[in-house]
């Protein structure tokens, strides 16, 4: 019976996917085999001995130490791409309230109360001051071409824009649902020049913190319009202060509010909302177990932030799950402690990424010693052995 801890609330459409005869699942459990969260900070709390995995409900993982999971051999997933549609569906709502001023008409209209039957007549006076553009025609650039920039472009190209991609490690699987209308920019400079519309869509980590910043911005089109719906540290608000006051971006569209954000003009704030859907949580929700679930009774990784991907089909007999040091000589360490216990190997995978390895190794015959696990943790460089049972 594996135990599973949730922290915050998790939707039960993902949650009925753990079967009740082999998964015990409550919110304080002591011992778990694995933590399902989706913003609670788990960066103070005490991780047992029992945890194998935390899986992260959606695609950011600030909230979990993700080092001092790594060296517990505590292998950490997210589930990126599952609230891709509702990201990409605001971004195309940012797109029209950057472009036609529906924000402040609305709140025009309001002041409007009171004024009974004049109110006709004073919206027909009044809507010239809320005139705009079309999308249409327009020239998006997508900064990142992952799961959310990807459907993102393609559903602008829908509408008419002309779109523009940037992405220089964008992977096949990515490139392949790329509509082909979708033009790739040979550089940023030219990309930002020729925008009239530019959208993030990129991972904020040390080397992107402040991506926008003076230099890209003055590469930019005068009035064009900025939309963030990645994470509020990819631009640098001081040059953003700057460039909206001087006329070189016409509004500023982003799902992470914060005090000096909140008091620029021109500014659009959402409270990060990209999402905030039903589908969305169901989606990641689903993703969480089902990559919980894969990676507790069969040891195949997907999805992981610290683990390599590794997967490979069961042959129905008992699994060894090995992490250890990515350094030379560990395979034939392990193939001969084995060999020396009189196992055959029937299958072998290795998958490495950074500094950790990752083994998946099926074997024939009953299951192992007790004290295999032991011997195998004696190797120097492997830090987590599981013994999985056969199917």
């Amino acid at each position: 019976m594996f135990k599973i801890q949730t922290l915050n609330k998790i939707e039960a459409e993902g949650l009925k996917n753990f079967p009740l005869d082999k998964y015990e699942i409550a919110s304080e459990l002591a011992n778990p085999d694995a933590i399902i969260v989706r913003s609670q900070k788990m960066h103070d709390m005490e991780l047992a001995s029992s945890l194998k995995a935390i899986a992260r409900a959606g695609a950011g993982v600030n909230n979990i130490p993700i080092e001092k999971c790594t060296e517990k051999g505590i292998v950490v997933f997210n589930t990126p791409g599952a609230n891709a549609h509702a990201v990409k569906e605001l971004v195309i709502a940012a797109l029209l309230l950057s472009s036609r001023d529906i924000a402040g008409s609305i709140e025009w209209a309001k002041t409007l109360i009171g004024k009974g039957d004049e109110v006709p007549a004073l919206v027909e006076a009044g809507k010239k001051n809320f005139g705009g553009n079309e999308i249409r025609g327009k020239t998006l650039a997508v900064i990142g071409l992952g799961a959310i920039g990807v459907i993102v472009a393609n559903a602008a190209q829908a509408l008419g824009m002309n779109v523009l991609g940037y992405d220089p490690y964008i992977s096949v699987q990515h490139a392949w649902k790329l509509s082909r209308n979708v033009k790739q920019a040979e550089g940023i400079e030219v990309l930002l020049s020729n925008a009239d519309y530019v959208t993030l869509h990129m991972p904020y980590m040390a080397e992107t913190k402040n991506f926008i910043n003076a230099d890209k911005l003055r590469m930019m089109k005068k009035g064009a319009r900025l939309l963030n719906f990645s994470r509020g540290e990819l631009v640098d608000n001081a040059a953003l202060k700057e460039a909206i006051e001087s006329g070189k971006i016409a509004k500023y569209i982003t799902d992470f509010p914060t005090e000096e954000v909140l008091q620029m003009k021109n500014v659009i704030a959402i409270p990060h909302l990209g999402a905030s859907t039903i589908e969305s949580e169901i989606n990641c929700a689903v993703m969480a177990v089902d990559q919980v679930r894969n990676y507790l009774e069969n040891g195949n990784i997907v999805n992981s932030v610290n683990f390599p991907t590794a997967e490979m089909e069961r042959n129905g007999g008992p699994r060894i799950i090995i992490a250890n040091k990515n350094v030379p000589k560990m395979v034939s360490q392990i193939s001969s402690l084995l060999a020396g216990e009189g196992i055959n190997i029937a299958n072998m995978l290795n998958k490495n990424r950074a500094d950790i390895a990752f083994n998946i190794i099926d074997i024939d015959g009953d299951e192992p010693s007790a004290d295999l696990k032991d011997k195998l943790l004696s190797i120097e460089g492997v830090f987590m052995v599981r013994i999985l049972p056969a199917q």
